[in-house]
């Protein structure tokens, strides 16, 4: 049985471009890093293919309390660590030969009402995978309206912030996920069939905030150039362009491939790069997965190999990263 049909009956929700992914780093051996273990569906996928040992990490407690039927099955082939993925390479304590992560939201953080990601089930405002810290319902009835309009802008690249943050503003205090999500809601103009749901890009941007995303995206990255052996494999999914924007760029700095923003300027030379590119262009899924998982539609998926290079310093603006200047609260 190969690992992706391994899953199908053993996991309750598949990875996004889990066949690809798959086949992109094969064959799969050594020690991997599942990054964003969720329901477990990539790390028990690197087991069934032949990985010697996946340490499981994530920030969600739960993640690790819903793998406690079936995790003792793989002995001291799987270890799981509770933290951030950019800490990945002190939570892994030895050197890897892969690293996997998967930047969306776990189908059971969506699918759990009372953890407050989904626009589409009622529950409390929250959106923390750790669940600690500041929450959504924090952010949208403590922010000023123009930092709240600000941050739905910058994080989810909606144009329709300011009067979003008002009509936020006006309602306060918000305490539901949909009571949030009809205050968008009657903010924009009503979808066309296909389209996505009004609150999609301001629950976006909040969840984003709630988690630190993009920071701990890029210190994730940086993590995992620190973590792997030479040969070793780097394989990030993303789910919307800002994400991919800066996956692609630090690939494409580490690998010395990126532009030269000035074309008469000499071309740069870069003689210790740390990656090489595996995918040359971001893999997406195929008409089957989409049929079998619609959530996999936004999903990209790219590939990198460390190279024996000593790994460098980052400066998370190179890559595009948004940078929220304003209070939360």
């Amino acid at each position: 049985m190969s690992a992706a049909a391994a899953m199908s009956d053993q996991a309750p929700h598949i990875p996004v471009l889990l066949r690809p992914l798959l086949e992109t780093v094969a064959p799969v051996a050594g020690v991997w890093l599942d990054g964003t273990f969720g329901a477990g569906g990539y790390t028990r996928a690197l087991l069934a293919a032949g990985s010697a040992k996946v340490i499981a990490v994530d920030r969600d407690p739960l993640a690790f309390r819903l793998a406690a039927p079936w995790a003792a099955q793989y002995g001291d082939r799987l270890v799981m660590r509770e933290g951030t993925f950019s800490t990945l390479d002190t939570l892994a304590g030895e050197q890897l030969d892969g690293v996997v992560l998967d930047l969306g939201v776990s189908s059971m953080q969506i699918d759990t009402p009372e953890r407050g990601f989904s626009f589409q089930k009622d529950g409390p405002l929250d959106m923390r995978m750790s669940e600690s810290g500041t929450s959504a319902r924090d952010l949208v009835n403590r922010m000023d309206e123009g930092d709240l309009a600000d941050l739905i802008y910058l994080y989810g690249e909606e144009r329709a912030s300011r009067r979003i943050a008002h009509a936020i503003v006006l309602a306060r205090p918000v305490e539901t996920t949909l009571q949030l999500a009809g205050i968008v809601s009657k903010c924009l103009p009503r979808p066309k069939p296909g389209q996505s749901h009004p609150a999609t890009r301001t629950f976006q941007a909040l969840r984003i905030a709630v988690n630190d995303e993009y920071s701990e995206l890029a210190q994730g990255l940086a993590a995992a150039e620190r973590a792997l052996k030479p040969g070793g494999l780097l394989a990030v999914v993303t789910f919307h362009s800002v994400e991919d924007r800066m996956v692609k760029r630090f690939f494409q700095m580490r690998s010395g491939t990126a532009a030269n923003t000035n074309r008469y300027a000499p071309e740069a030379v870069q003689t210790n790069a740390a990656f090489t590119i595996v995918t040359k262009k971001a893999v997406g899924p195929d008409d089957r997965e989409l049929d079998e998982n619609p959530r996999a539609r936004s999903a990209k998926l790219r590939v990198a190999r460390r190279t024996a290079a000593a790994p460098g310093d980052l400066d998370p603006g190179a890559l595009g990263m948004p940078f929220f200047k304003g209070k939360r609260g």
